[in-house]
């Protein structure tokens, strides 16, 4: 290549990572983060705190979902979202908004989380109210359907679906094969190119099974994934269980910026703890986004109404951030590194924590987890991907072939490769993912809070709820899985 192309190409380069930059300071600078929270708010006051009345209530469903006579389960769509929520942000996030915001920044992680679950009941009711049934009778939707079929908005659910394929589908799948192959290559010496093989080769397996086969490897994997990491967490606890009071008291006054005023320090402020607990809640709940909404869809829920895939996913948020993270920071926390002055940072802050309370063979321990969040999320991923691209397809199944060879390339390019142009492409594409979703709930938040009262109403009436849909005249003209001869597939487009 002569030395003028390479100048033309690096000059491109930087004009690209300039203009991406740029959209992604407007969006994550502020605007996503006070929208989020703004409709989080809203939404938790519009469903009267549902996400603390009605939390027993959702256990309950998440239970009754395990099981379905046809198609997949509540349970199944749970772990999914799970698998696809769950990664190295919850390991590494934390320890960046611990290192970042301090230790308050974890109690505004939790405030996150708390609204995030009413948005995350919004979208995944309204995933339900509006799904429909492919070609071989899998239940398809999401925000591009509610899009196209709530608002009549066809171009509005292309453009995010774009965006969600382009993020979800290509960009994180190459991340999070990075990231395996990263970590096994400074761990143990692994070659990247042998273990991208073995990455492409696994993902395959799942990844060409479709929808319902991704969604059985999730409901195994992602238990085992949780409940390793939450024993692991729960021994460093036990361990120095006389620190908890002190670690919790300590949270809860770095938010407020009462511990260094008491200190008399400058420490961090309560700008930092609110800005990076905030960011990280957002980051790892996806609620708001619209992607954990496309697998919502595919559920056959039990009870059988919309609402009750509502009451699941909102669990998601909870275990995902007010559980995992949680577990995540009270490793660091408790084990002290963090007042080291040899403290790592990112992941490796994480490590030296179990290193420090538990011994080196931990590195083998954070080698696994890494490969189980991160496998488990490249899987996830692309089923968020194939519903839109369906969705593109009038839900059938031309050019599915191509794109899962186009996500394979992707994983393996990942493996090999480094990523800073692409993960700035996938933050803006998430970006306007968020933007697009959020203006669609807003406007069909009115029938999806209805939606939701007639279940609790039916609920409080001591009735198994089941969804009628002659209550409501605004789905009249609307076709899908709730229509009468719902039973037959049914196309996205006329």
């Amino acid at each position: 290549m002569s030395v003028t192309n390479e100048t033309w190409l690096t000059s491109l380069n930087d004009s690209l990572m300039t203009v991406i930059g740029a959209i992604n300071g407007v969006l994550w600078g502020q605007l996503i983060v006070y929208l989020l929270v703004g409709v989080g708010i809203y939404f938790t006051f519009r469903l009267g705190f549902i996400q603390i009345r009605q939390f027993r209530h959702a256990i309950t469903v998440l239970n009754t979902g395990k099981n379905t006579e046809n198609g997949i389960s509540s349970y199944q769509v749970f772990c999914t979202s799970m698998a696809a929520r769950v990664g190295t942000g919850n390991m590494a996030g934390v320890a960046v908004a611990l290192a970042v915001g301090g230790p308050g920044a974890i109690f505004w992680m939790w405030i996150m989380a708390l609204f995030g679950m009413s948005t995350a009941f919004i979208e995944s009711t309204l995933a339900q109210v509006y799904k429909v049934k492919d070609v071989d009778g899998q239940y398809r939707g999401g925000p591009a359907y509610y899009m196209e079929k709530g608002l009549g908005q066809r171009w509005m659910g292309s453009l995010f679906s774009v965006f969600l394929i382009i993020a979800f589908g290509l960009v994180f799948n190459a991340v999070q094969a990075n990231t395996i192959t990263d970590a096994l290559n400074h761990s143990f010496g692994f070659d990247k190119t042998v273990m991208g093989v073995i990455i492409v080769l696994a993902s395959a397996f799942f990844i060409m099974g479709g929808l319902s086969k991704v969604a059985q490897a999730s409901s195994r994997i992602v238990p085992v994934m949780a409940v390793g990491y939450l024993a692991i967490a729960l021994l460093i606890v036990v361990m120095n269980i006389t620190e908890l009071p002190a670690a919790i008291i300590l949270i809860v006054k770095s938010a407020f910026g009462w511990q260094e005023a008491a200190a008399g320090g400058v420490a961090y402020t309560i700008a930092q703890a609110m800005q990076s607990g905030i960011a990280r809640g957002l980051f790892s709940n996806e609620a708001g986004m619209g992607s954990a909404a496309n697998i919502a869809a595919s559920a056959t829920p039990n009870p059988n109404h919309p609402a009750s895939q509502g009451f699941v996913q909102m669990l998601g948020v909870f275990a995902d951030t007010i559980v995992i993270c949680t577990a995540s920071a009270a490793m660091i926390m408790l084990s002290g590194v963090m007042d080291q002055p040899d403290a790592a940072s990112g992941i490796g802050l994480l490590q030296q924590a179990l290193t420090s309370e538990l011994g080196g063979w931990t590195t083998y321990f954070m080698a696994a987890a890494i490969i189980l969040f991160c496998f488990s999320s490249i899987i996830a991923n692309y089923s968020y991907a194939e519903t839109n691209i369906m969705f593109f397809n009038g839900n059938s199944k031309k050019g599915l072939f191509i794109f899962r060879l186009t996500v394979l390339a992707m994983v393996m390019f990942g493996s090999v490769a480094s990523l800073p142009v692409v993960w700035n492409l996938a933050d803006a594409s998430m970006g306007l993912m968020v933007l697009i979703n959020v203006v669609a709930l807003i406007l069909l938040s009115k029938l999806a809070i209805k939606v939701i009262k007639d279940y609790e109403v039916q609920l409080k009436a001591g009735k198994v709820p089941e969804f009628d849909r002659s209550k409501f005249p605004e789905l009249d003209e609307l076709d899908g899985a709730w229509h009468p001869e719902g039973a037959e597939p049914l196309a996205a487009t006329k």
